[in-house]
């Protein structure tokens, strides 16, 4: 009897042990497939032949040579430079400003909070869209103020090849400048404030206290600021195709888009590919030492 019920004890030790890989397991398998898996045969397209239909004639590195003496892959890098600088920047800032706005106890708080995380909860594609209508000097901004009396009044960009890269950044700005503040704010809130009244009873000014003292205990909440905007400006594709549509021309053309364009539009498969393996070692340029550096961090 004793031999019986231990054995039944080993077994159901066993069934709980492995359950849970069982259960994982065949999503395990689907992400090893379908993300990794294709991330290598995508990594061999770019040095084959593929036009249409994927093929297994390896040309070397010609399709990076190509890619580089294509001039829309230049005006993509140069877009992409443009909207990705002034995005992080832009939102860094604002949000670092909501976060200390809000950190002062305002009234309100919970509403303020909820109303700049709202546009979060929403969609590339649905941010696109709202703000090319909104954009629009037919029906959007331009109109309205028109319709008022200001009948001089101009705002275009969106038409103007020249600043049509400048309305992704807005666009962007005002959907992810909420999460970046919400990242601040947790910031702010984890700062001891023991720290803060010595300096203040030390005689530091406000500025003084957030130049010397916040801002540089908020290091990790830029850094990681920094990672999610930087891979999140890097694979921008819905928000261009809902807002421009790449255009007007070629003006907001970024690497997502060309990438795209080249392998489904113009059938050259290999060339696409390329540019796709370059975009995934740029963001793995930076997640690898971010990674590296929180893991040495925790060892």
């Amino acid at each position: 009897m004793a031999q019986g019920a231990q054995s039944r004890r080993g077994g159901n030790d066993w069934l709980r042990e492995a359950l849970p890989k069982l259960v994982l397991s065949p999503s395990l398998a689907m992400v090893l497939i379908f993300v990794y898996g294709f991330i290598i045969f995508t990594f061999y397209l770019s040095f084959t032949d593929s036009r249409i239909l994927p093929s297994f004639d390896l040309v070397g590195w010609e399709n990076y040579s190509k890619l580089f003496r294509i001039r829309a892959w230049d005006t993509a890098i140069t877009n992409l430079l443009i909207f990705g600088s002034l995005y992080i920047v832009i939102c860094c800032a604002l949000g670092l400003a909501l976060a200390i706005l809000l950190d002062q106890k305002i009234r309100a708080e919970g509403f303020i909070r909820t109303v700049y995380l709202y546009p979060m909860a929403l969609s590339f594609i649905v941010t696109g869209t709202a703000w090319k209508w909104f954009l629009d000097p037919g029906i959007g901004l331009q109109a309205v103020i028109r319709s008022w009396g200001w009948e001089s009044f101009t705002f275009d960009w969106i038409k103007d090849g020249d600043m049509a890269i400048y309305t992704i950044v807005i666009a962007a700005v005002w959907q992810t400048s909420g999460f970046v503040m919400a990242m601040f704010l947790a910031g702010l809130r984890g700062i001891d404030n023991e720290v803060l009244k010595a300096a203040q009873i030390d005689g530091a000014s406000n500025i003084a206290l957030y130049r010397r003292i916040v801002i540089p205990q908020l290091r990790p909440a830029f850094m990681s600021a920094f990672v999610v905007l930087a891979h999140m400006a890097i694979k921008s594709y819905d928000l261009v195709i809902a807002l421009t549509g790449g255009g007007p021309g070629t003006s907001t053309e970024v690497p997502a888009t060309f990438m795209y364009s080249y392998t489904f539009t113009r059938n050259q498969m290999g060339i696409g590919a390329a540019s796709a393996t370059i975009m995934l070692m740029a963001i793995a340029a930076i997640m690898v030492p971010y990674i590296y550096s929180e893991l040495r961090e925790k060892s």
